[in-house]
């Protein structure tokens, strides 16, 4: 299991290179000057040359992208533009509320999705199947950011139970946390349902027509037992998996429903670099992104080996 855990997390760490690498050559590839591009083609010549030798614009790519690297191991993703202040700070700042949005909205999409799926597989061949199936693909069809409209517009403006937008940060009151993040995991949770049901489903069903199971049904074993004892467990792999492409989904997905409810997060301060032309600040949230995708993507592999010892030898 070593071996194997090991052989994943390097190659986790040359993904984590190739990645800090594209994003490092997103600024090389820009057409013109980055300084002109940030200050302007107003800007005086000193000011031009002044941002030219704060960004590192005069030393050679592969010298500027070895001090960005070394800066990144270090944890120092250099200065904001825009904020003047260091990026790793901003994004820290801001993954307070990035960070349990997500997460949040991850567990409800699970809690809700892996017992309709299981329902919908057990109850294969009824009515039961092709309406959970139904409302699957209509809810796979819905964008979320007009979810996160309508539910604006039923909980907030026709109910008045929680607010529209904005955030309160958990210090000032808990309360007020709580509510102004409740409409935007729950835009983001039913924004997954759909895939997760249909995964959880598909898996279950697979694993239930093996003959074991017809195996577990002959000795007269309850149908719930047979599930949750024999199939569950065998189709976890496919749904480990379904977590792990949710979770990413759902991390891109919140940059959307950040902007919808005017949350001060990772996505909301990812689309004001665009605007400013942040460069730093924004290859340092990309770099994030892709850090915690490749994070998640090595938790599902090493769950693998978990789940079924025969991985480990792999």
């Amino acid at each position: 299991m070593i071996t194997y855990l090991l052989r994943r997390l390097i190659f986790a760490a040359l993904t984590m290179f190739l990645s800090a690498a594209l994003v490092f050559s997103a600024l090389l590839i820009i057409p013109g000057d980055p300084a002109e591009i940030i200050l302007g083609l107003g800007a005086s010549p000193q000011a031009l040359a002044a941002l030219r030798t704060q960004l590192g614009l005069e030393q050679p790519p592969l010298t500027r992208f070895g001090w960005w690297l070394a800066g990144m191991v270090r944890g120092d993703f250099g200065q904001s533009l825009n904020y003047h202040r260091p990026v790793g700070e901003l994004i820290l700042a801001r993954l307070g509320v990035s960070l349990p949005l997500a997460l949040a909205g991850m567990l409800l999409a699970c809690l809700i999705a892996l017992p309709i799926g299981i329902m919908a597989a057990r109850r294969h061949g009824t009515w039961v199947d092709p309406a959970i199936i139904a409302l699957a693909q209509l809810g796979a069809a819905i964008p979320s950011f007009w979810l996160a409209l309508l539910l604006i517009l039923l909980f907030s403006v026709t109910l008045g139970w929680l607010p529209a937008g904005g955030f309160v940060p958990w210090e000032r009151s808990p309360l007020g946390y709580l509510h102004s993040l409740a409409l935007p995991v729950l835009a983001l949770a039913l924004g997954q349902v759909a895939l997760l049901t249909r995964m959880t489903r598909a898996a279950l069903l697979e694993v239930l027509a093996q003959d074991y199971i017809r195996t577990a049904r002959a000795k007269g074993l309850p149908g719930r037992q047979v599930v949750s004892k024999h199939a569950l467990r065998n189709a976890m792999i496919t749904i480990i998996t379904s977590l792990g492409l949710s979770l990413g989904q759902v991390l891109v997905g919140a940059i959307v429903i950040e902007q919808v409810f005017s949350l001060p997060g990772l996505g909301r301060l990812a689309l004001i670099a665009i605007g400013t032309r942040d460069f730093p600040l924004l290859q340092g949230l990309v770099l994030v992104y892709a850090g915690t995708i490749v994070l998640i993507n090595f938790l599902v592999d090493a769950s693998y080996s978990l789940l079924d010892p025969r991985i480990r030898y792999a």
